[in-house]
């Protein structure tokens, strides 16, 4: 995962989606404000590797909103490149529709978890 490989972009894209995006996400992934990589790639860990304790959908759901905030961190500074280094804008942006297929997944995964859907 690019959180592990270069946990500065991830901490970077984190900050840009917390202060852009107007939403919880950021509250319900529960990282630190702001987060430095350490923190970012921590609470990653945290959350995906299973070492959240409690609610299986709520840590599904702390996930996707991590995934959100990433979605719009990349998203606006992909805008920012566009112009000087399109390349770079087209990899955020390809990143942020990665991220944002994992969020819906994860949320639906919550919901199904919820319910009985999920074995």
């Amino acid at each position: 995962m690019a959180i592990h490989s270069d946990p500065q972009t991830s901490a970077l894209l984190y900050e840009r989606g917390r202060v852009e995006l107007k939403s919880v996400d950021a509250v319900v992934a529960g990282a630190p404000v702001p987060a430095n990589p350490e923190e970012i790639v921590a609470l990653i860990d945290t959350i995906l590797r299973g070492v959240f304790r409690g609610d299986f959908s709520v840590a599904l759901e702390r996930a996707a909103a991590f995934c959100r905030v990433q979605v719009s961190g990349a998203t606006h500074t992909a805008d920012d490149y566009e112009v000087t280094e399109p390349a770079r804008a087209t990899e955020l942006t390809t990143r942020a529709r990665r991220l944002s297929t994992y969020a819906n997944d994860l949320s639906a995964a919550a919901g199904l978890w919820r319910v009985g859907g999920l074995t």
